[in-house]
């Protein structure tokens, strides 16, 4: 995942509060594809059984299906920004939107598994890309006033259109009685729940056509007189334009085009990022993309017939917009390494509940009564522990705590070992669940576990350190 540098700009300065409202919907705008990237990552959820029973395919191959998406995911992430260096970032989302909007049809309506996995590829490669631009561009037209609560709309997007996409397979379901093969309209369930992706994803490229390039890129390719007039549109009448653009090309002749050079050390890498990559990995280890991608498969496992499977995906896709806001409010507070900790434990003490609650899975497939509701609660509080510390947190982490010279590349190795995590994690739920779905749970747990004492020996505090200061 690339970063991109932002002009140092006057703390006084602030957007016309009549500029406000305009500034606010070009941010949602490309926020749209933040949405995106949630919902095509989670809507897979309500189509594994399906797929499974469709196409007469056995675990092992069913994970691969369901994790090939993240191969393009590493894809589009590692060359969107290239792309929109070249060809401007509006480009790039109307070029996410097109893909994404082919993936949702394909997926809708495939002849055969590797027909369906082909456009898993595709929509994989527009969340790469939209993972990339959205928080880039928001930066570069956002007043420095508000740049920080305009940037959140990026991580708010992803996690309510995790939910949406849950709401809309539990709705597609009903009206299926409840069957995700029933037909409606000449259409299996499951078809419906991935080809209804096509209206957000056709709305994300009208919207791209709504709302301006990028000062900085238009700066970059000589259109200056646009660029004031966009400069103009986000921070009002009373900023002096030369002086602004002046600022940017100033910041933009300072930037340090890293490489992969500037990583080596010693030990492969600088110790730095292997901390990036172990905060990266940490996160996905814990077995958080099992709540998004199975976790209808998972509680079908154990009795619950697939209506109330759904519901439970949408309820706890409804905790981690709870545990997110939670994360925004005091990240800045308390600080990135206790909120980070408290996650660890409160994943641990979660993950073990439900590997015990697992365990007693009895011969028909079911949980006692007991176990099915302690399982339902600590499944809803690893979302919640998560979703308020590891899934923001990280994040942040990784924006602020690389030396400017190498924040950039450090950026994208570190992504790159999260999307590869996210993949071995992603394939091997099916089989291993298979196996005993109990230890699956113990190896998460495990991981919860390693995390804090990794945190407390090499992760240092960014809470109130300006990015200069990170060496």
């Amino acid at each position: 995942m690339t970063s991109t540098a932002q002009p140092t700009v006057p703390e006084g300065r602030k957007a016309h509060p009549d500029h406000l409202g305009h500034v606010i919907f070009i941010t949602a705008a490309a926020a749209m594809g933040g949405f995106l990237f949630g919902y095509d990552s989670s809507v897979i959820n309500g189509a594994v059984e399906a797929i499974r029973s469709r196409y007469d395919v056995g675990s092992a191959g069913l994970a691969q299906v369901i994790a090939i998406a993240l191969i393009g995911c590493a894809i589009g992430a590692a060359t969107a920004g290239r792309i929109a260096d070249r060809i401007g970032r509006i480009r790039v989302m109307q070029i996410a939107s097109v893909l994404f909007t082919v993936s949702a049809v394909g997926s809708a309506v495939p002849f055969a598994l590797w027909d369906l996995a082909f456009w898993r590829i595709i929509g994989g490669f527009a969340i790469g890309m939209a993972s990339v631009i959205g928080p880039a561009y928001i930066a570069e037209v956002s007043p420095s006033a508000y740049r920080g609560r305009l940037g959140s709309f990026q991580q708010a997007a992803i996690v309510i259109g995790i939910a949406i996409s849950q709401l809309v397979n539990w709705g597609i379901l009903n009206l299926a009685d409840g069957n995700q093969r029933g037909v409606i309209a000449g259409l299996e369930a499951w078809q419906w729940m991935l080809g209804v992706m096509v209206v957000p994803a056709v709305l994300y490229g009208l919207l791209s056509f709504a709302i301006p390039e990028s000062p900085r890129y238009l700066i970059s390719v000589g259109k200056v007189d646009r660029a004031k007039e966009v400069l103009s549109e986000v921070e009002g009448h009373t900023v002096d334009l030369d002086t602004r653009v002046t600022e940017i090309q100033d910041a933009m002749r300072r930037e340090h085009k890293s490489t992969f050079k500037d990583l080596l050390g010693k030990m492969g890498f600088l110790p730095i990022v292997w901390v990036g990559i172990g905060l990266s990995v940490f996160q996905q280890l814990v077995g958080i993309n099992v709540a998004f991608y199975y976790s209808s498969t998972l509680w079908q496992s154990v009795g619950i017939d697939p209506s109330s499977s759904f519901f439970y995906s949408f309820t706890t896709s409804i905790i981690n917009i709870i545990g997110t806001v939670i994360a925004m409010i005091f990240v800045d507070r308390i600080g990135r390494r206790p909120l980070a900790l408290i996650g660890s434990a409160g994943m641990a003490v979660a993950l073990g509940l439900e590997a015990w609650a697992f365990s007693a899975k009895t011969a028909a497939g079911t949980l006692p009564t007991t176990e099915g509701t302690i399982a339902l609660i600590a499944a809803h509080a690893f979302v919640l522990f998560f979703a308020l510390s590891w899934g923001v947190v990280v994040w942040v982490f990784l924006g602020e705590m690389f030396p400017n010279k190498i924040r950039a590349a450090a950026l994208g190795v570190a992504a790159s070992a999260q999307w590869i995590a996210n993949w071995a994690i992603t394939a091997s739920f099916p089989s291993l669940s298979d196996w005993n779905l109990s230890g699956t749970y113990v190896i998460y747990m495990v991981f919860a576990l390693l995390s804090i004492p990794f945190v407390l020996k090499y992760v240092k505090e960014t809470k109130g350190k300006a990015l200069e200061e990170m060496g």
